[in-house]
């Protein structure tokens, strides 16, 4: 089978399509944190229902992800996308205008739902209407701008949030994927030649048991790990996603066809994100927050301070694009990528409440730095393994592992860095307090302390998870050896670098 792209098609246009599109959906993840504390002014709401304007938007966004890319598959990937990027504008359109915080939940939920038909569809565009050389540059791009959306959240939302007030940031999105869908009509569709129905049993499944696990894990640091709320939502929720496998095993047209998991390279390569949470993501969520509270830092200063490692996001994808159409191996800028990100968590280490922005310079470029080379390289060496009449269900798993890691790593890591905190403050309120920045009153110097061996220890835990990852993701992406009489299985070659 193969999958042709039919209708008029302007290749240079569908990327800026996508591309635009990429850039909103991560902006709508930080931009909406900066805006929380205007929000709940507003609306007069704190705590849970507060938290849940980011938690109900990562909940649906991973629990629909993989869904919406094996749709894409069978109605067109064009089709998935415009709906996508229509539901993601209808709700950012209705949290503009949510008159309270439950309805602004709701929206946000459902801009979540929109943002999975648009990652999941656009990276399919993108495999389907590039090949070889322009495929690597494409996803090159494609990982600048997501980077460029995830770092210029904060600074676009602030500045909004300040000068229009909060519900300008969700507006701007509204406007930025409306300009995308405007192009739509110069992106070629394609769809698999073999359309069966979709398994719906199989998708009902999959969704409830991601979200519960995810819930299970956004609920923890606030229920308590051992509670019986949050054991319930974690067991039900792997109990359902090992029942979602073995349905996938018997169904004759899968949500998740298993061949691609058994696929050592591809699972491989969906696991660099994973890695890529708990190198990266940590730091990005967590390090403002010990340089505002333990170090004194203004708000706008620790956010200067995070461009160093934002920035190398932004310019290395086309340097590791060009790299590898030059020779280099994916596998290798992978590796690479994946040791920087261990050693830049270990060097971090050098931190303390009075360094100053010298001091955290490189280990903070040093992070970014593994995070460019890895952003879009990755994602195109995994689309080159795929059948095309697979890319939806491709990149939709591909990003439920990223998203999906990201909403779970970061609630665990949060709950490790308050459990680490207590040990020394003596108090898990008190703990929970700092690990949110807040360390007013006496003895703020014991609290600083206490934070800052929290965050070492965490910092060499994620090195140590980087390192491991390394290794065991350069072995898997290692071309089989076999005798010269038996030729290799396709996920046994070599991973591609430049296709004529």
């Amino acid at each position: 089978m193969t999958t042709v792209p039919t209708g008029r098609s302007r290749p240079a246009i569908t990327l800026v399509v996508v591309l635009l599109a990429f850039v909103t959906v991560p902006m709508s993840i930080s931009g909406a944190a900066v805006a929380l504390p205007d929000i709940g002014e507003d609306l007069h709401t704190a705590g849970a229902p507060l938290q849940w304007v980011m938690n109900a938007y990562n909940l649906t966004f991973a629990s629909f992800m993989l869904v919406t890319g094996s749709m894409a598959d069978l109605v067109g990937r064009r089709k998935a996308f415009a709906a996508g990027a229509s539901v993601f504008a209808v709700g950012s359109i209705a949290a503009a205008a949510a008159p309270g915080i439950v309805l602004l939940d709701v929206a946000r939920a459902l801009s979540g739902i929109g943002a999975a038909g648009v990652f999941a569809s656009g990276g399919a565009i993108l495999a389907t209407t590039f090949d070889g050389a322009a495929r690597t540059r494409a996803f090159a791009a494609l990982g600048s701008a997501a980077g460029l959306g995830l770092a210029a959240g904060p600074t676009l939302s602030g500045w909004l949030v300040g000068g229009l007030g909060w519900r300008a940031t969700f507006g701007l999105h509204a406007v930025l994927v409306a300009v995308a869908l405007a192009g739509v009509g110069f992106v070629a569709e394609s769809r698999a030649q073999q359309r069966p129905r979709l398994d719906v049993t199989g998708a009902v499944v999959f969704v409830a048991g991601l979200g519960l696990l995810v819930l299970g894990a956004v609920q923890g640091p606030e229920w308590g790990w051992a509670s019986p709320g949050v054991l319930a939502l974690l067991v039900v929720g792997v109990g359902l996603l090992v029942f979602f496998v073995v349905l996938q095993a018997r169904s004759a047209a899968p949500v998740l066809d298993l061949t691609l998991v058994k696929n050592r390279q591809f699972l491989a390569l969906c696991m660099v994100p994973v890695v890529s949470t708990f190198g990266f993501v940590t730091l990005l969520t967590y390090l403002p927050t010990y340089l505002v509270g333990a170090s004194g830092f203004s708000a706008q200063r620790a956010g200067t301070v995070l461009l160093l490692m934002t920035a190398p996001v932004l310019l290395a994808p086309p340097l590791a694009g060009g790299l590898v159409n030059r020779g280099v191996t994916a596998r290798t800028m992978i590796t690479i990528s994946l040791v920087l990100f261990a050693g830049g968590n270990a060097w971090l280490t050098v931190i303390d409440s009075s360094s100053g922005v010298a001091a955290i310079a490189g280990p903070l470029l040093m992070t970014g730095l593994g995070a460019g080379l890895s952003f879009g390289v990755g994602d195109g060496a995994a689309m080159s393994l795929v059948e095309p009449e697979q890319a939806g269900m491709a990149t939709g798993f591909l990003n439920t592992m990223r998203i999906g890691s990201e909403a779970i790593v970061i609630a665990v890591y949060g709950a490790v860095l308050v459990s680490l905190i207590s040990t020394r403050v003596g108090s898990q309120e008190l703990a929970a307090k700092v690990a949110a920045g807040d360390l007013s009153g006496s003895g703020s110097g014991v609290l600083a302390d206490g934070f800052t061996h929290a965050l070492h220890i965490a910092l060499y835990g994620t090195a140590a998870v980087c390192a491991v990852g390394a290794i065991a993701i350069s072995a898997a992406l290692a071309p089989s050896r076999r005798g010269a009489a038996t030729a290799p299985a396709p996920e046994d070659a070599e991973l591609p670098t430049k296709v004529a």
